[in-house]
């Protein structure tokens, strides 16, 4: 009986720097090097929509400004790939800077939310060879199709509407994994877009798109290769603040903030960049605002109370009473 007896053996670190990186870093929250963790949860907030808005209205200029550059349009999944070249760089650097390295959500999740990646990303900045900028801003702010003619228009739509739908999702499942099992943002990035860049390289490769590009961007570095550089750093340094808002606040709010950046962007191409404006970008963006709108309200309805159809009705019967009284 004594021979068969076995022994657990528990050691405990006596020293809180030998803890496990994985709990010291539930305790916080970085973002391109800012700890979060030692603000509020007020200026959190704040913090993470100045980032978002600043860092990706300059992202939006540059990605217009690339395809003003004659004869790119054509290489929109090209450019996807380098910018997932540059995230995976930007995200393995940051990684290395940080005291926990190791990979905690499952490679399938990063499967599909590199999927989800490519599709959004991938798809978006291939309609701008048949979209200008606002109209493609437009579709992912309000989801709406508006009722365009001419083939290339249609491709156009076909790709930002399957680009909406890979977006719609994307946001849930990067919330659902990073609380799930408490992945940091550079590890969120640096794997998703590492996936995705080979997701775009094997099918650039299969379509024989690869060297076209390529040899079009050697033709032009600096106005292809230094602009896509700014371009995905400053996306980079976006979607690490949109990482902590859904980490944060959840993926509503997150769409919530980027969609007023987006039509904050449009007012900002137009003055940019020439362009013919019609009455669609108007309305469209009245809707927008509509949305933003009836997303703050869904989620404090015992903060806001919007007048009933009863009190404008009684409103209106006393102003009617009124202006009689005053006719008499």
């Amino acid at each position: 009986m004594s021979g068969s007896r076995k022994y657990i053996s528990i050691s405990v670190p006596d020293k809180p720097d030998s803890m496990s990186p994985h709990i010291k870093s539930s305790e916080e929250l970085r973002v391109i090097g800012l700890n979060l963790s030692d603000f509020s949860r007020t200026v959190q907030f704040f913090i993470c929509v100045a980032g978002v808005f600043i860092f990706y209205l300059i992202y939006g200029y540059l990605q217009e400004l690339i395809f003003s550059v004659e004869g790119f349009k054509p290489f929109g999944w090209y450019l996807t790939l380098v910018q997932f070249a540059f995230y995976s760089g930007f995200g393995l650097i940051e990684q290395q800077l940080t005291q926990d390295k190791r990979r905690r959500i499952p490679w399938k999740t990063y499967m599909l939310i590199a999927f989800l990646t490519v599709a959004t990303m991938g798809l978006s900045n291939t309609s701008l060879g048949y979209l200008n900028y606002p109209t493609q801003v437009i579709f992912k702010c309000c989801k709406l199709i508006p009722v365009m003619i001419g083939g290339v228009f249609i491709q156009g739509i076909v790709f930002i509407s399957m680009a909406l739908c890979a977006d719609a999702v994307i946001g849930n499942v990067q919330e659902k994994a990073m609380k799930l099992h408490n992945g940091s943002n550079s590890e969120m990035v640096l794997y998703s877009y590492s996936i995705g860049f080979l997701y775009i390289l094997v099918g650039l490769f299969c379509t024989q798109g690869l060297s076209p590009a390529f040899l079009f961007c050697s033709r032009h570095p600096m106005q292809t290769y230094g602009y896509a550089f700014m371009f995905s750093l400053t996306g980079y340094f976006g979607i690490s603040f949109v990482l902590a808002l859904i980490k944060l606040f959840g993926a509503l709010v997150a769409v919530t903030v980027t969609t007023g950046r987006k039509a904050m962007t449009i007012g900002l191409s137009f003055f940019f960049f020439s362009k013919p404006f019609t009455f669609h970008y108007l309305w469209s963006g009245l809707v927008v605002i509509l949305g933003i709108f009836l997303n703050i309200y869904s989620k404090n309805r015992d903060k806001i109370k919007l007048p009933s159809l009863l009190d404008l009705w009684n409103v209106i019967k006393k102003k009617q009473i009124r202006s009689m009284s005053q006719t008499v």
